[in-house]
Parts: structure tokens; sequence; C-alpha cells
């Protein structure tokens, strides 16, 4: 069964295959509208679930314009529509879906949810976000860095803020593609050790630096991130603000990067928190290319799991 569930999970030709055929995907609907289905509809009579545990506005109309656009049909389901580990097990609910459908894309709080959907599921699933990873964001960034840059291998990124979900699926992409990695935000807010050294591990080069301004010099890319993700505690708020009000990207910050540096934001931003609106508008920023191109590398995704990459 050929999941997506983590990029370190993916071997990196097939990461780079996925990243070719969405490419070429989005190169072939330059200046077609919107509802024109592609020419390829691979996914003709195909059905695909698509299970939101947690809100989304990307993810959501990404993956169900993308599937409808090469043929296939959707159903989407909030968690208040299923039993889903609730009155009835994930493995449970994952091998009804199977009965059902062709896929399954899953956007949930807890990784092991998505592991037992995964496991129980005889049709492929893919990760939507956890609390742990966004492996799809990290392959519409790739894809969003190499349109405006040339090839990412050998390129230093710069992470600034929370250790996140979002994070810790750049540590894995930084295996898998080859790119430097530094982290600069508070030790208190570090990724998962785990995930850091499984990387290394790996073959990955990956660096702390608490200095922010330090971190950012010769940068080919700066990312950020909000401060306070979906799945953590708002009473927190003010503490992580006084805690990451020192890895602002502003244009100070920005200045110390490469002349030719980009700004990317997974969205959604918090303007003049993380990020301020003279950055997020500005010259560098690609922030919107990389919205669009969870579409493209998606139905790359989604072709590669059902084998019609």
């Amino acid at each position: 069964m050929t999941h997506f569930l983590d990029l370190d999970e993916v071997p990196a030709d097939d990461l780079r295959a996925i990243l070719d055929r969405s490419q070429a995907l989005k190169d072939a609907r330059a200046g077609l509208p919107r509802l024109t289905p592609d020419a390829e509809q691979p996914l003709a009579d195909r059905m695909v679930a698509l299970i939101f545990e947690k809100p989304s506005t990307r993810t959501r109309i990404s993956f169900d314009c993308g599937i409808r656009q090469m043929g296939g049909h959707t159903m989407v389901l909030s968690g208040s529509e299923l039993q889903l580990g609730h009155g009835e097990t994930v493995a449970d609910t994952a091998r009804v879906l199977s009965r059902y459908v062709d896929a399954i894309m899953i956007r949930t709080f807890q990784p092991e949810t998505l592991e037992e959907m995964a496991s129980a599921a005889s049709v492929p699933v893919i990760n939507g976000l956890t609390n742990r990873s966004h492996p799809c964001q990290i392959m519409a960034d790739v894809m969003t860095y190499e349109e405006k840059k040339g090839p990412i291998r050998g390129a230093k990124v710069v992470w600034t803020g929370d250790g996140n979900n979002v994070c810790a699926s750049w540590i894995h992409g930084a295996q898998r593609f080859g790119y430097e990695l530094v982290i600069s935000g508070p030790e208190t807010l570090d990724p998962d050790p785990a995930i850091v050294a499984e990387a290394r591990a790996g073959g990955a080069t990956i660096t702390f630096e608490r200095d922010a301004a330090k971190a950012v010099q010769g940068a080919d890319c700066v990312i950020a991130d909000t401060w306070l993700s979906m799945h953590d505690d708002v009473a927190a708020r003010d503490r992580r603000h006084n805690q990451l009000k020192p890895y602002q990207v502003n244009a100070a910050l920005m200045a110390r990067a490469k002349p030719d540096a980009i700004f990317m934001h997974c969205l959604p931003a918090h303007r003049e928190e993380e990020v301020t609106s003279e950055v997020f508008d500005g010259p560098q920023s690609v922030v919107f290319d990389e919205a669009e191109n969870r579409l493209h590398v998606q139905k790359g995704i989604v072709r590669w799991c059902l084998g019609v990459l």
C-alpha cells in the first residue's frame, strides 16, 4: 500500500518524481480556466474521502479542486460527521471507508490517528496535517523554491520561531532534498530531538542558532509560521509571544539574508506578529505561490499514491 504519511517515509527519488510531475501538471494548466478539467483524467470514476478533524482553508480547497480537475470525486467529511475514535475505532472506520473510496486524506490532531488509519486501511492514506508534521506543505514549498531559485540542494534554509509540525517536516525534507536547515528559536520551543537526531543520522545538515540575526546571514530562504498553532493552549499566548518576539521576520532581519532570498509562510499569517506586513507583502515574499502550489503538488501526491503518476 502506497501511503503518503511523512517525507522521511517516502524515498527521495519518489519525492523528486512527484515534484517533477506536479510541475508538469501546473505547466499544462497555464492559461486554462480553473474549472477546465486536466487533459488527462487519471482519477475518472475514483472517489477520495477528505476527512477534517481540524479546520482548513488551503488543504480542503486544494485537494478538492485538484481531485476534480483530474476527473475524480470527493467526499468531504468533518470530525463531527464521523464516529472517528469515539463510537467506533479509527481502525474500523478505516476498514469501512476502504470499502467505499479509493483513497483517504485525513487532517487530524494526533499522529497516532493517522498511523492507525493507515495501518488498517486497504487504500492509500495521505497526511493532510497532524500535530507532528505537515508533509504536503513542504512539498509545495520545495516546488516553490525551485520555481524561484533553482535546485534546493545545498541551499541555506532558515526556520524562525516555534519548532512546530511544519518545522518537523522541514527537518524531514533536509534529509530527503539535501538543503542546509538552520533553526532559530527559543530552546523551550525546539522541535522534537528525536526527529532532529533521526534526520541527522540520515545525512541531514541541521544546526541551531539562537540569534536570529546570525541565523539568517547568507540565507537563501527564510521561513516563519504562526506563534500559536491550532493545537496550542490559547492561555499560553502571552508567554509564547514574549519568547518569540526576537524571532519576528521584519525588513531588518531579511536584509541580513542574501539579496535574492525569499520569504515563506504556510499561512494563515498573523501580520505584525511572526512577520511584518512589509515583508509579507514585499517583493521577497512567495507566500501565495506556496498556497497555489499546494494544489499542483497534491495532485502529484494523489497520483503517486494511486499508481498513476
